[in-house]
């Protein structure tokens, strides 16, 4: 039987055939091959949503474990070197988009507590003539909260990788400072001019609607508020993207299956990387948005990038 007379089916072939289909990767791949004009794309839009959706829901337990496997550890020094650009100063508040597992915001909240502890460190020393019970009363190191509250918010739109993050909050004893919201990066449950900092971290590729993204992080950032950006893009040393490319299409997904059980997410996680914009793209779409000053610093040969922008 054709395609097209399937029951429920759109009347353009090529959509039709494409409306049955259930592989994540062919799903991602369909959805940015069909125009956006036609009933068969709406329907991929909602449908690849969905799919995602279904993708990091199967990774989340295994997810931390995955960015340790497939970066061989470099993840983190990645995200190290995004916090040092941000630079943050007590008294600032985060929305971490897409931030499901925490890994953003509790390095945030460390270099908070961390730059406290040597701001208090500082005003001990310059008390040298101070008693010992001023500097005592003074001195509390890990003790300041100059929120008195919440400094990150953690938005995902996936429950599940929002209940991990929760759990390994508790487990690693960040018992205050951390507000947990499930949340579309295209749509933020947030009043605009809320946050001074906004960061997403391995997720735009995944947002279906990217400008409609950027334009929700423009909205609920203060004025003189920063964007960040880390995510994969593309290596310009002809050598090493090969290799890098022998590595993600070959291995990943391998360890996907064996520490995992899950072959197709990661097959589906590299496709969306290989589809991204490249970093002079991403960052016309950044100024579209509307930031000014937006640049770009790549790590790793471009294998990531770190894209950066202020809303003024």
């Amino acid at each position: 039987m054709p395609s097209s007379s399937r029951k429920g089916a759109p009347k353009d072939p090529e959509a039709a055939d494409l409306f049955f289909k259930e592989d994540p990767v062919e799903l991602f791949s369909d959805l940015h091959e069909i125009g956006h004009g036609s009933f068969g794309a709406v329907y991929f839009v909602s449908k690849c949503i969905r799919t995602v959706y279904k993708v990091f829901e199967n990774v989340a337990q295994k997810y931390d474990v995955m960015n340790d496997a497939m970066s061989l550890g470099i993840h983190r020094l990645w995200k190290d070197a995004l916090m040092h650009l941000m630079s943050p100063t007590p008294g600032t508040l985060l929305l971490d988009v897409a931030g499901g597992t925490g890994d953003i915001s509790f390095r945030f909240l460390d270099y908070i507590r961390s730059r406290q502890d040597r701001e208090a460190r500082r005003d001990t020393l310059s008390r040298q003539s101070a008693s010992w019970q001023e500097i005592t009363e003074a001195y509390q190191p890990g003790q300041s909260d100059t929120q008195g509250g919440v400094q990150a918010v953690v938005c995902d739109i996936n429950k599940e990788m929002l209940k991990v993050g929760r759990q390994r909050a508790a487990d690693r004893g960040y018992g205050t400072g951390l507000s947990w919201v499930v949340g579309n990066a295209e749509e933020l449950p947030f009043d605009n001019d809320k946050f001074d900092f906004y960061t997403i971290a391995f997720g735009i590729r995944n947002v279906t609607h990217i400008d409609q993204a950027l334009q929700e992080a423009h909205r609920v950032l203060k004025p003189g508020g920063r964007f960040l950006c880390l995510e994969f893009s593309r290596v310009s040393n002809p050598l090493l993207s090969r290799v890098y490319d022998a590595y993600s299409f070959q291995l990943i997904p391998v360890l996907g299956e064996v520490i995992a059980g899950d072959w197709k997410s990661y097959q589906y996680l590299v496709e969306s990387i290989r589809r991204f914009p490249d970093q002079e793209e991403f960052k016309a779409m950044i100024e579209d948005a509307g930031f000014f000053k937006v640049q770009f610093h790549n790590l790793t040969g471009g294998v990531v990038s770190i894209h950066s922008g202020f809303k003024l």
